[in-house]
């Protein structure tokens, strides 16, 4: 069967996380219809592959992983500061979706790249190690603890994107979340993902100056293409 390397991208700009994982859901779900339909068929139909492309309002979001007690702060203080707060279906712990941040959601067939998630994963970390390279900071990898980190092994770590995905018959959602301008003070209501004793970065607290977010994801983009050995059509 023809693999299908085109991505469509789609720019959704400022929207409630609740809208964008419905789209989501819509895409995965359609994709994993066809493949199931293609397991019967003569004629398999050939699937795409989708990333949007967003901001959130302030949310909170916990994965499958997480842990209630990872909130710091209850439901009034919530409602107060106009934070959602939304249990999800994607793996890792809790974490914070804000303006200034940029959001990536994947929804792709890895049968038409490769199928094996372990390596999707560290292929999405490449593509944010390289984009932060553009701006001249150093991204790592933790063993253990999937994410883009600077000064990893010193007791200055901080994390600078999360991520965390789901998948089902080889095709995937949820994704990574770049701090860019991103208020870092909704983190303090929060054990980020889990991990104590590790602070959260930026770009914009590391260069110490506010970014353009386009430069930012045309970098993305052009590393994603290039590491995933896509054709990006919009």
């Amino acid at each position: 069967m023809n693999k299908n390397k085109k991505v469509k991208i789609t720019e959704l700009g400022l929207l409630p996380y609740s809208q964008a994982w419905e789209l989501q859901e819509e895409y995965f779900s359609n994709t994993i219809a066809i493949k199931k339909q293609n397991r019967n068929s003569h004629v398999p139909i050939i699937t795409q592959n989708h990333m949007l492309i967003v901001e959130h309002p302030p949310v909170f979001t916990l994965g499958k992983s997480g842990k209630m007690e990872h909130l710091l702060i209850n439901e009034e203080i919530l409602k107060a500061k106009g934070i959602d707060f939304i249990k999800t279906n994607r793996g890792g712990d809790i974490t914070f979706h804000g303006p200034g941040q940029l959001v990536g959601y994947p929804i792709l067939d890895l049968d038409n790249f490769f199928t094996d998630i372990h390596k999707y994963l560290r292929c999405l970390e490449e593509m944010i190690i390289k984009t932060l390279s553009d701006f001249g900071l150093n991204g790592a990898r933790s063993d253990g603890e999937t994410g883009v980190w600077l000064d990893l092994d010193t007791s200055f770590a901080r994390k600078i994107c999360a991520m965390g995905v789901r998948a089902s018959r080889w095709v995937t959602m949820h994704g990574f979340a770049l701090n860019i301008n991103t208020d870092l003070s909704y983190f303090d209501y929060i054990i980020p993902c889990g991990i104590k004793g590790k602070a959260v970065t930026s770009i914009a607290k590391e260069l110490k100056h506010e970014v353009d977010t386009t430069e930012v994801k045309a970098a993305i983009l052009k590393h994603f293409s290039e590491i995933f050995g896509v054709e990006i059509v919009n």
